[in-house]
């Protein structure tokens, strides 16, 4: 179960994971805007002393090949692998970073995350938003440092400068922007990868492919914007061979060879059996309508389905290596073992089109709206039970109790006078579990320490950590009158459910609602019952029908929630 990390908070990786072989997926974007995802491997003093582990789009990975930069993945903007016990001991810390390519600043950036996943799960996940910035124009994002252990941190600390400048930060060295002298022979570029190329990590290609008898030299990256530091867009870095030239000492790939870095590698942890595009082939862009971190059916393009080249030389028509219909293969890294049997052909590419819009949105927060009138609850975040109104689970998954929550007698009788009586089940255990009532809008309220008033009757579900009480609203004009309400207040979330979309306003001195449509409020409200009942002398008496209102009064800040329907 992933765990849920804010801006400052610092934990051993051995408490996340037992795994030491890690996947590192960044999530960032903006309107207009293009970032250049990198990891520094910082020594001691935490200077880039060694140029070798600048790991960015134009040195893909380290020397030993213990930090890789593996492209997009799964939904992620870019990712990385990194395998701990592999870094050499004079690396202490990798800070991932984003920089913005371009013009353009942090603040306009929509949220993020930086992830970590092991074995395939995601056990961390640090997440941002461009509200926690301002002018800055690269963010430092989390941390893996070694202190007698390796640790991760969430840092979320914007910088002023570019990538240039973020470079220049941790000690290293920026390449002058001087017109490319005649290329040396056997020279190369001051960022660029090892002349020779290292053979496919164990987890890149496929099972069952065939290996090519000589590796191939790696593959220029996909065209981006030239970086500040490097030369000028279009001309070769000093003492780069012309285009079209193998470094010296490397034969060049064979034609139809896939390179290992053009495209990403099938690292994806989290992307389920049959939608990972083979390698060479950038992913597609999601279909209309698709959450966020979900893939679209293999090969698939929006309004069309352009056949897919064959990956590792095998036809079209058959699925390639690790996938349902070869048993005997395993899945590729990351990926559960399929079941087998399970065709790949037909319709399913447009069934998957079709129902992908309706999929689950995880998000690693404890409550999840998953539409408008669904919410999901993930038990295992946060480690409390919650409390719901009985029958209104819809779907659970994982190991999950149900037990019947019992007010007492002094609760039955407090409820039954007052008509704030809740019948309530208590979920516990590791899973998430869905909630809906009568296709009821849903609405997560988030309470820090503050209270809110909230009519019982309104109420689906909220956290047991919360204390929640009946309280009393005097009323005038009704003799001996009252109304009653459920109070809730601490740490915590409570789910309030409505009849249409509702409208919060701000409390004013002329602020009354009807006791039938008011839903919540603010405990710092002053509540007093309005009747609106006269005695009159006429012979035939009758009223408007808006019998009793609440008045509402208090100091600014104050608010009050009313939906268009009256129970």
């Amino acid at each position: 179960m992933a765990r849920e990390f804010q801006r400052g908070h610092k934990a051993r990786i051995s408490d996340l994971t037992a795994g030491r072989d890690l996947y590192v997926g960044v999530q960032i974007a903006g309107p207009g805007l293009t970032f250049d995802i990198s990891c520094f491997g910082l020594d001691a003093n935490e200077r880039l002393s060694d140029d070798r582990y600048f790991i960015f789009f134009n040195q893909p990975k380290s020397p030993e090949e213990a930090i890789q930069q593996l492209g997009p993945q799964a939904g992620d903007t870019d990712s990385f692998r990194v395998t701990l016990d592999s870094i050499p001991p004079a690396i202490q810390k990798l800070s991932f970073t984003a920089t913005i390519d371009g013009a353009g600043q942090m603040s306009q950036v929509g949220p993020g995350y930086l992830r970590i996943v092991a074995g395939g799960e995601e056990v961390a996940r640090y997440s941002f938003t461009g509200s926690e910035f301002s002018t800055e124009r690269a963010v430092m994002l989390g941390d893996f440092y070694l202190k007698d252990v390796w640790r991760f941190a969430a840092v979320g600390q914007g910088f002023d400068g570019g990538l240039e400048a973020l470079l220049k930060n941790f000690g290293g060295e920026v390449a002058e922007e001087e017109p490319a002298p005649a290329p040396a022979q056997g020279a190369t570029p001051g960022f660029a990868p090892p002349g020779q190329a290292a053979p496919a990590p164990g987890f890149a290609p496929p099972a069952g492919a065939p290996a090519p008898s000589a590796p191939p030299a790696p593959a220029p990256p996909a065209p981006q914007p030239a970086p500040a530091f490097g030369a000028p867009q279009g001309a070769p870095p000093q003492g780069t061979p012309p285009p079209g030239t193998p470094p010296q000492g490397v034969q060049p790939p064979a034609p139809g060879t896939p390179q290992m870095h053009g495209a990403p590698t099938i690292a994806a942890p989290i992307a389920p059996p049959g939608q990972v595009p083979p390698p060479g082939q950038a992913p597609p862009p999601p279909p209309p309508g698709q959450f966020p971190g979900q893939q679209p059916p293999f090969g698939q393009q929006p309004g069309q389905a352009p056949p897919a080249p064959a990956p590792y030389g095998h036809p079209p028509a058959q699925p390639y290596p690790g996938q349902p219909g070869q048993p005997g293969q395993p899945a590729p890294y990351g990926q559960p073992q399929p079941m087998g049997g399970v065709p790949q052909g037909g319709g399913a590419p447009g069934l998957q089109a079709a129902l992908s819009k309706y999929r689950e949105a995880p998000t690693g927060q404890r409550w999840t709206p998953q539409n408008p009138r669904l919410m999901r609850v993930d038990l295992g975040v946060g480690g409390q039970p919650v409390l719901a109104r009985q029958g209104t689970m819809v779907l659970y998954q994982g190991k999950v109790d149900f037990s019947y929550k019992g007010a007492g007698f002094r609760g039955r009788i407090v409820g039954n006078a007052t008509g704030q009586e809740m019948q309530l089940m208590r979920c516990t255990g590791q899973g998430q579990v869905f909630l809906a009532e009568n296709a009821a809008e849903l609405h997560p309220i988030e309470l820090q320490g503050d209270a809110i008033c909230v009519s019982a009757e309104n109420v689906l579900a909220f956290d047991e950590s919360l204390h929640h009480e009946v309280r009393r609203i005097e009323g005038h004009g009704i003799p001996g009158g009252a109304l009653f309400t459920m109070q809730f207040q601490g740490t915590g979330t409570v789910v309030v459910k409505t009849e249409g979309t509702p409208v919060v306003l701000p409390v004013t001195p002329t602020t009354f609602a009807d006791s039938n449509a008011i839903v919540a409020w603010s405990a710092g409200a002053q509540v007093i019952i309005s009747s609106q009942v006269r005695l009159r002398r006429s012979a035939y008496p009758g009223h408007s029908g808006e019998t009793v209102n609440l008045q509402f009064r208090g100091a600014p800040g104050n608010f009050i929630v009313v939906q268009p329907y009256e129970v």
